[in-house]
């Protein structure tokens, strides 16, 4: 396994601070239960090690339970683990996150987000799906590695 590479804050703190900004701009108004569940599933779906790390050790301590950080990479064969709308964000956040095989988000699936979010959350959970997949691909092309957590 190859070491981790450069460090952006470090290299990059105007870049860095730009994405703290945004990342906060993006939380700003949305459930902290909600956006654990957003940047879990899309660090999943990009094997961002770090931010899977980072992102269900902080909803551990915000009370998220095991079973559904558990069950999260299955969150659709889940029944009622997650409620309607989280299940709506997380089928949002999985097509932001595959664009690149998709090549778009389905109607299906945006309509289904906005029939439970009101037009301003939605735009807060797009937000937080577009800056944890940018998180994700600065993680990921720099080999940050989660601490080891015995």
């Amino acid at each position: 396994m190859t070491a981790s590479r450069l460090n952006l804050q470090r290299v990059s703190p105007k870049v860095y601070q730009a994405m703290i900004a945004l990342h906060a701009a993006a939380a700003e108004n949305l459930d902290p239960t909600l956006a654990g569940l957003i940047m879990i599933r899309a660090s999943q779906l990009n094997h961002c090690a770090f931010c899977v790390d980072m992102h269900t050790h902080d909803a551990r301590q915000a009370g998220e339970t095991e079973q559904r950080i558990y069950l999260l990479s299955a969150w659709e064969e889940a029944g009622t683990a997650f409620t309607e709308r989280e299940q709506a964000a997380l089928a949002l956040t999985e097509s932001i996150t595959e664009l690149i095989g998709r090549g778009h988000v389905p109607d299906e699936v945006y309509a289904r987000a906005a029939a439970v979010f009101s037009e301003t959350e939605l735009a807060q959970v797009i937000s937080m799906a577009t800056v944890i997949n940018a998180w994700n691909r600065i993680g990921v092309t720099t080999r940050k590695r989660p601490p080891l957590r015995r």
